[in-house]
């Protein structure tokens, strides 16, 4: 893997703060989905969210298929809770063409995980099959069962529970690359 060609490429898109980890070290947990059946109001109404999604133990062992993984932070304060959505879609947008760049670069098997689950549409069809962006949509990293406190403070990176709107979000994207 040509990591040197792979970071000039991140940075051309604009994503320089990043961090290289071995697949093996991304924490999978069952918990998480369970924060996301208990607590999220997407659960069940998103292409890409749970239940809609592998079974933990899936997502594991596809995450194991790979050796590499480059770990994106993006920090950012906005002003009105309104905004995180046209910021995550815009981020996420700009992560999945990158992806694809990587991939016509001959990383074949590259694949992203991004911070949210999918949110280019206003209403989701709630199904795969239903999907109006389907090239484009991927599963956020906690649908997948990614721990992503555990994983990204093992790499040294900030990470907390935010208790108010106005605090600035750190947010982690997964691209998967073999």
């Amino acid at each position: 893997m040509d990591k040197e060609k792979l970071e000039k490429l991140f940075r051309e898109h604009g994503f320089g703060d990043f961090k290289w980890i071995n697949a093996r070290d991304i924490v999978v947990a069952h918990w998480t989905r369970f924060r996301c059946q208990f607590g999220c109001p997407n659960y069940g109404k998103n292409a890409t969210c749970p239940p809609n999604l592998p079974p933990i133990d899936e997502c594991r062992k596809m995450i194991a298929e790979y050796s590499e993984v480059a770990v994106f932070h993006f920090e950012k304060a906005l002003e009105k809770p309104e905004d995180r959505k046209p910021w995550a879609k815009d981020m996420i947008s700009k992560l999945v063409a990158l992806e694809r760049e990587v991939f016509l670069s001959g990383y074949y098997k590259t694949f992203l995980i991004p911070f949210n689950a999918c949110a280019f549409c206003e209403t989701c069809a709630g199904n795969r099959q239903g999907c109006k962006n389907p090239k484009m949509a991927r599963p956020g990293a906690d649908g997948m069962g990614i721990d992503v406190y555990a994983t990204v403070r093992s790499l040294g990176y900030p990470i907390q529970v935010l208790k108010d709107y106005n605090e600035a979000m750190n947010r982690y994207a997964f691209l998967l690359v073999e």
